[in-house]
C-alpha cells in the first residue's frame, strides 16, 4: 500500500510539474504578446484579430494543451445513462461532447491510466437520465440525486482520485437546464468540481474561475453538415428575432418592437405563409436578437454565428461561451433590457462600416463553433478542451 502511494504521488507529483511548467510558458507569452510573431510551428494558426482577448497567448495556451493535457474517462456505468447523449435538438453539445471524447479520434488527449490523466471525466448524461428515468407525473427530481450521487460514490469508493482532490480535478457536462441542478446532491461536485454547462448562469451560482460555460447548439436532425452561411450580401432587415415568449426578457422585446418597425422583425413563430425559412430569415438581417429565455442560453448565438448575423446580446448573468479567450464586444452588441426601447439607434449608430467590421469578426469566429467528425484544431470541441485545460491550470494539487 505504502509503495503504491508513493507511486501515485511521484506521478502526482510529475502532473504537477508539467502543469506548472505550461502556467510559466503562457506567463511569458503574455510578456512577449506585443512584439512576439506567431509560432511558426502551428500550421492552423488562428490569425491575429480583435476577436481575441490576445491571439498569441491563445495561441501558446492551446499548443500546451496539445501536448500536454490527458484526460481520463471512466468506465463504470452503462448507456443511455452513462457514455451517451442526445445528437440532435437544442440539448445536442452534451451528446456530441461525450461521443467525441470517447471516440477513437480523441485517442491522442485521452488517457488509459488514471494515474497520468490531468482531468478525470464523469460521463453521466443528465438529459438521459431524465429522459429513462424522471416520472412526468411524479416529478420526483430525486431522481438525478440518486444516480449522481452513487454513480460518484461508486468513483471515490472504487478509485483514489476523486478524494485525493475532493473533486477538483474532476469534470461533469451537462446542457440541460437542470444541469446545475444535478450538481446539488454532492457537495464537491457542486462546489469543488468543474461543471461544463450550457446554462451559466452566474445568479445561480456558476464560477468562471473552476466552472466552464460551453455553448448551446440545436441541431434538429443531428446533421452537422453545411451549418454556416457563405456569401448572402443582401441583407434587407435591420434586426430579426423569432422565439417564444417566455422569460423576463422577452416580454420587453415584444412590447417595444413587435409589429412596430418594419426594420426590426420580432415574431412569436415564423409565419406559415412567410416565404423565407427561420434560417434564411437569418441569412437576410444584419442583426439577430439573441435573449434569454427562461434559462441564460440561448441556441440563437450559435445559429446567429452560423449564419453571418451579428448577435445582439440581450441577457443577464451570463457568462459567455469561450469569453477566457473570445472577445464578445469585437463581434457583437450587447444591449440590456433598459436599452430595448432605443434598440434600432443603437444598431443604426453603428454604420455601414461599423456593422461591416462586426460581421467580417462574425466570420472570423464561426471556425470556433463548428461541430466537426472528426473534430478539427480550433473547432468547438476543441475550444471546449481549452476551457476545461485553463480551469485545470488554475487549479493546483498539494503532492
Amino acid at each position: 500500500m505504502r509503495r503504491r502511494g508513493m507511486e501515485r504521488d511521484k506521478n502526482m507529483g510529475k502532473i504537477e510539474a508539467d502543469l506548472a511548467t505550461a502556467r510559466a510558458l503562457i506567463k511569458d507569452a503574455i510578456f512577449k504578446s506585443r512584439d512576439s510573431p506567431p509560432l511558426a510551428q502551428d500550421a492552423d494558426y488562428v490569425p491575429r484579430g480583435k476577436i481575441y482577448r490576445n491571439s498569441y497567448v491563445f495561441q501558446r495556451s492551446y499548443m500546451l494543451m496539445e501536448k500536454i493535457m490527458k484526460i481520463y474517462v471512466y468506465s463504470e456505468g452503462e448507456a443511455p445513462l452513462f457514455h451517451y447523449g442526445p445528437t440532435k435538438n437544442i440539448y445536442s453539445t452534451e451528446g456530441i461532447f461525450i461521443g467525441l471524447i470517447e471516440s477513437k479520434s480523441s485517442h491522442n488527449l485521452r488517457t488509459e491510466d488514471p494515474n497520468q490523466a490531468h482531468l478525470y471525466f464523469l460521463p453521466f448524461s443528465v438529459v438521459m437520465i431524465l429522459q429513462h428515468l424522471f416520472d412526468p407525473v411524479e416529478r420526483d427530481k430525486a431522481v438525478l440525486e440518486r444516480v449522481i450521487g452513487d454513480y460518484v460514490a461508486i468513483i471515490s469508493d472504487k478509485y483514489p482520485y476523486w478524494n485525493r482532490s475532493l473533486g477538483a480535478d474532476h469534470f461533469m457536462l451537462s446542457c440541460h437546464d437542470w444541469g446545475p441542478r444535478a450538481t446539488w446532491c454532492v457537495h464537491h461536485l457542486y462546489f469543488t468540481s468543474i461543471r461544463a454547462l450550457c446554462n451559466a448562469n452566474t445568479s445561480e451560482f456558476f464560477n468562471p474561475r473552476k466552472d466552464v460555460s460551453f455553448p448551446e447548439i440545436n441541431l434538429p436532425t443531428g446533421d452537422i453538415s453545411g451549418l454556416t452561411t457563405t456569401g448572402s450580401p443582401n441583407r434587407t432587415v435591420l434586426a430579426f428575432f423569432a422565439g417564444r415568449l417566455h422569460g423576463k426578457i422577452r416580454p420587453s422585446i415584444f412590447k417595444h418592437w413587435k409589429d412596430k418597425d418594419n426594420d426590426i422583425i420580432v415574431w412569436e413563430e415564423m409565419p406559415k405563409d412567410s416565404k423565407f425559412s427561420y434560417k434564411e430569415m437569418m441569412e437576410r438581417s444584419k442583426y439577430c436578437i439573441c435573449p434569454s429565455g427562461f434559462e441564460v442560453a440561448s441556441p440563437r448565438i450559435v445559429e446567429a454565428i452560423y449564419a453571418e448575423c451579428v448577435p445582439v446580446l440581450v441577457s443577464e448573468n451570463y457568462v459567455l461561451p469561450f469569453s477566457d479567450v473570445l472577445d464578445w464586444g469585437k463581434f457583437s452588441v450587447r444591449v440590456s433590457v433598459a436599452e430595448l426601447p432605443e434598440l434600432k439607434r443603437i444598431l443604426t449608430e453603428i454604420g455601414d462600416d461599423g456593422y461591416a467590421e462586426l460581421r467580417r469578426r462574425v466570420r472570423e469566429v464561426q471556425r470556433h463553433f463548428v461541430v466537426n467528425d472528426p473534430p478539427k484544431r480550433y473547432d468547438v470541441f476543441n475550444m471546449m478542451l481549452h476551457s476545461l485545460w485553463l480551469r485545470r491550470l488554475n487549479l493546483r494539487i498539494n503532492v
